[in-house]
Parts: C-alpha cells; structure tokens; sequence
C-alpha cells in the first residue's frame, strides 16, 4: 500500500469521526518499530492517525489502552479505530518525550534538577502503573506473549548474542554461553512475576504534555517482574543518568512501591541488577541489529553508553561467580579496542554523516530517525528502467550489465549530475556550520534499479571527493526487505 493511499485511509477515517475535513497530514519520524504515525490537521485540532499492518499488535495496544484509561493512567485516549483497515486515531500528546526534554536539557549543562525531578515523579508513577494496571487486565491480548517466560528472555539473549556479539566479532563458545544463559534465565525467573511489565519503558516512550507524564508504546506488555521496567527506565543508554542518580531513583522507587506492595527489599534489590543486565543485553542485541546490520547512525550512538552502562554492572552487581562465563565474554567486550575501534570506525562521531537510501515509492519515502528532518529526496523515475525488459528484471542498478544500461542507454549520469550539484553545495555549509547529518534518498518505482544505481554513484563521487571528511552511509532498503523475505 502506498502511503498516497495510508493518508487517504486516514484522511476518510478523520472525516467520519470528527464530521471535519483533513486540511493537512504530517508523517512523523519512526522510532525502531514499522508503525507509521502522522499528525492530522483540521484548523487548530490535531489528532494522531497510526497506520500498522500488524493486527494482533494493533489490538493488544488498544485493548490495553482502553484498560489502562479505565484505570486513570495516563495514555493517550482513543478516539476511533477501523482495524479491517489497519488503522486508528488518538489523542495528540505533542511531540515533547522525555528524550528529547532530556537533550533540551543537556545544552543547558548536563542532567539538570529538572531532568531529576522529572524522572523522581517517575518513580511515584510507575508502581501504581505496574499494579493498577495489572489488576483485571486480560493477558490474552498480549502480543507476542503474556508472560516475560523463559522463552521471551532466550529470545532476548540470542537477539543479543547474534547481533551484538557475532556482527561486532566478539569470540565466543556457543555451548558454554548457552549454559550460563539457561542459569541466568531460571534465576530471574525465580522472581514474583505477577505484574504488569511494560516491556519498553524508556525515555522515548514518555511524552510531556502541560507538566504531565504520559505513556505510550505499551502494546508489547505483558506479565513480569516488577524490576525490569524499573532498570529499563534507569539504564536506558540513551539517557545516560549519572551513575549516583540512578541509585537514588532506585531508593525513591522502592520508597514509592512500599505503599502498594509488601516485599523483600534485600532480595528485590539483588534480582533488580539481574533484570538490569538482561534489559541491557536487549537493548544492545537492538542496537546491534539497526546499527552494525541495518546500518543507521543513530542506533552506533547509543553503543558507548550501553557498554559503559555494561562496565558499571560488572564491576559493581554482577558476581562473576554464578555466570562465569557470560560474565567473562561480557568483560572481554567491554575492555575490547576492538570494538571501540569497530564502532568509531562506523559512527565517526567528528564527522558529517551523510545517509544515502534508495527506496520504493511503494513502501514510501525513508524517515530520517535521527529527527533532525530535513535532507533531498529526489525522483529517479523519468530515468530510462531497464526493468522494462526480460535480461534485467531480475538484477539491480548494482549488477554491471545495468550500470553498462544506465551509461549507454539512458541519462542517468546527467540526472546524477545535477543532484550531485544540490548536494555537494549542502554538504559544503554543513560541514562549515559542523552539522553532523545529512539524508540524501533516491526513489523509484520498485527500488531495485535506478534508484540504487543513483545511490552507488553519489556515494562513490561523495567519497571521492571529500576522502574521508565525511562518512558516507549506503542503505539499500527494498534490496534490503527483499533478502529478509519482506
């Protein structure tokens, strides 16, 4: 479906739920998920139009969502859905998160005391988000488990180990990690596990409004233990909360649950630093996937904190003991230049860094994750397509026979040129103003041929020209789909 046709889907549905005509319909940027979100203008209203193919997560957010409002908890209301058509529309909490509240508050020198008041509300919040909301909800809408069992934490530990470890050529033995993951596993799991986990409980995911918390991306949540979405919070790489703040949350935390639930606080304590590590490991098997695989900038930024997170943990919580050898390939990956060097060489934070994407108009045009916006998007489809004759249907604008086609046969380097001019005289200021990213993406009708065959050139007259000044990212995103099988 082409996002022409999304927008129309939710254009028809504003209409009928508000009696109002859509005036205009903004793409908002993705965060690591396939859900498409875009803010729908009538006049001065707005709503949130969220367009998702996957139906069982589609209804695990709203069954959740319409719980949690019966709860008093702050989520965004629901005003209407049309599930048949894969979309719905809620409440516009803005566009404020905790994150980018956080990197407001940085230029200003740092984890303020307003970023500290905020998250200490946080920790009076959740408790009574973890057990009111808990309470009557039925986890047979979970999406794509109930409970956080052992199978979803081996999910989440080969995420990391095949993502993380393989891809940044960290050496480990296959049986003896496993072994250490099955101990691991069985030990959290021992834990009181009869909550509400939130799954993804992370400053992205909190929204500021009128000096008011609200929650969102929830439709991932199931039963679990109450620690998990406490170091999920505390431990986010992306925050990147001072080591002695974190203790003091967690002091406040366990301050705050004491008036909803009786438990061990010496044992809550030790099973926290557990979920801690797994929550983290997590987050790094996803980093690993979007960064090292996916090749997207932002997702190499978050690295360094995650594995300077790592370090505190095993030199202060995790005994090397009880997971000798998990904790000894965790060790080895922290002191690693290797991979200091592995990640530097990718993200080269000194840099300008200029994405380059070719991409399907089918599946839309590519968002810039970053959420600096901005960048070319430039049409390659009045360039002659081989894809129009049988020899090259099943090859791309990489294969030499269809660069032999573009050069022989079509203007191709002509339309290279021109855009070449546009952004070389952008790339010129923003290296001058240190900017550092730039999104440059060229489409065409099914993203195999022109407009990858555009995309290799400018990278290769990008680098060419500027020789390492700038870093220079390719991605191929149908090509890309299309050996995932999607």
């Amino acid at each position: 479906m082409t996002v022409l046709s999304r927008t129309h889907i939710l254009q028809d549905i504003f209409q009928k739920t508000f009696n109002l005509k859509a005036e205009n319909i903004l793409s908002l940027p993705r965060s690591g998920s396939y859900r498409e979100y875009y803010r729908i203008f009538s006049g001065n209203f707005t709503a949130i139009g969220v367009y998702n193919l996957d139906r069982k997560e589609n209804i695990a957010f709203l069954e959740f969502t319409r719980h949690f409002l019966s709860k008093g908890l702050n989520v965004p209301g629901i005003y209407s859905e049309d599930l048949d058509k894969n979309v719905y529309l809620l409440h516009d909490l803005g566009d404020t998160t905790l994150f980018s509240f956080l990197m407001e508050q940085n230029d200003l020198g740092g984890f303020t005391n307003s970023a500290r008041n905020i998250y200490m509300r946080i920790m009076e919040e959740l408790p009574y988000f973890q057990i009111r909301g808990h309470e009557g909800l039925d986890y047979s809408y979970s999406y794509p488990r109930a409970m956080f069992d052992k199978q979803s934490m081996m999910w989440d530990l080969n995420y990391f180990k095949y993502y993380f470890l393989k891809l940044a050529k960290i050496p480990f033995e296959e049986q003896s990690l496993e072994d250490d993951y099955q101990k691991f596993t069985d030990h959290l799991l021992s834990e009181d596990h009869d909550f509400f986990m939130y799954r993804d409980f992370q400053s992205s995911n909190i929204m500021i409004r009128n000096n008011t918390l609200f929650y969102i991306d929830y439709q991932g949540g199931r039963k679990g233990a109450l620690q998990y979405d406490l170091a999920s919070l505390i431990f986010d790489a992306k925050a990147d909360i001072p080591d002695d703040f974190k203790e003091k949350l967690l002091d406040h935390y366990i301050s705050s649950l004491k008036s909803w639930h009786t438990f061990d606080e010496t044992k809550f304590r030790n099973f926290y630093y557990g979920y801690a590590l797994i929550r983290l490991l997590q987050a790094m098997g996803a980093f690993g996937f979007r960064g090292f695989y996916e090749k997207k900038p932002q997702f190499l930024r978050s690295i360094p904190f995650a594995v300077k997170t790592l370090d505190y943990l095993l030199k202060n919580y995790i005994k090397a003991n009880n997971y000798p050898y998990l904790t000894g390939v965790l060790r080895s990956m922290v002191d690693s230049p290797e991979l200091k060097q592995f990640i530097g060489a990718r993200e080269s934070r000194n840099k300008l860094i200029i994405e380059i994407n070719s991409f399907s108009y089918k599946r839309g045009i590519p968002v810039d994750l970053s959420e600096n916006g901005g960048g070319f998007v430039f049409d390659c489809r009045a360039i002659h397509n081989p894809g129009r004759y049988e020899e090259y249907r099943e090859l791309n604008g990489n294969d030499p026979v269809v660069v032999e086609f573009f050069r022989n046969r079509s203007k191709a380097d002509d339309f290279i040129d021109d855009t070449f001019r546009l952004i070389d005289h952008s790339v010129k200021e923003y290296l001058e103003r240190k900017y550092t990213k730039l999104m440059v993406n060229f489409g065409c009708t099914g993203g195999q041929h022109r407009s990858v065959y555009c995309a290799e050139q400018v990278r290769s007259l990008l680098e060419k020209k500027y020789r390492g000044g700038v870093e220079v990212i390719l991605y191929h995103r149908e090509q890309e789909l299309k050996k995932l099988g999607i």
